[in-house]
């Protein structure tokens, strides 16, 4: 049985770059974090705009559920990239 089609996402953000990182370490040779657009836009509706999980679930289309998974990913690749020196590219 083959898994469900992702539900397509309203994401607002724009990308003002293609990645952050460190100073002073070459990105060639930083390991990279890969952050997706809709990891980002929950970023930034719950923790930056302070919305709750159900209202950015209802900005983006998608379940509290959803949104409750895609955050708690983003904020594991988020604090991995800033504890251990990593690049954060978006995808």
């Amino acid at each position: 049985m083959s898994p469900r089609c992702k539900k397509p996402r309203n994401c607002g953000c724009s990308f003002r770059g293609k990645a952050f990182k460190p100073i002073g370490i070459p990105m060639s040779d930083m390991e990279r974090i890969v952050l997706s657009r809709d990891e980002l836009e929950a970023l930034k509706l719950c923790d930056l705009d302070d919305l709750t999980q159900e209202e950015a679930g209802n900005r983006m289309g998608v379940s509290r559920g959803t949104v409750q998974r895609i955050l708690s990913d983003a904020r594991k690749k988020v604090a991995t990239a800033l504890s251990q020196g990593r690049a954060i590219v978006f995808e």
